[in-house]
């Protein structure tokens, strides 16, 4: 993060549906990393979204088992 602001990283399946938060906090600027534990979930194409300093970043991850 550049600065300081709210974030928030929100896993979605392919149909929309909230899978995860995974983040939904105010952090100081700087590098993160966070552990996404999907053991309970089938394998297929997942949607992460992150939304921080008025900034929107959303893409697709797949997951294989």
């Amino acid at each position: 993060l550049v600065k300081a602001s709210h974030t928030n990283l929100t896993i979605y399946n392919i149909l929309g549906e909230q899978i995860a938060t995974l983040v939904n906090e105010d952090l100081n600027a700087g590098v993160y990393n966070f552990t996404f534990n999907a053991g309970n979930l089938p394998s297929g194409v997942y949607i992460y979204s992150l939304k921080s300093d008025g900034k929107n970043l959303t893409n697709k991850m797949l997951l294989i088992k």
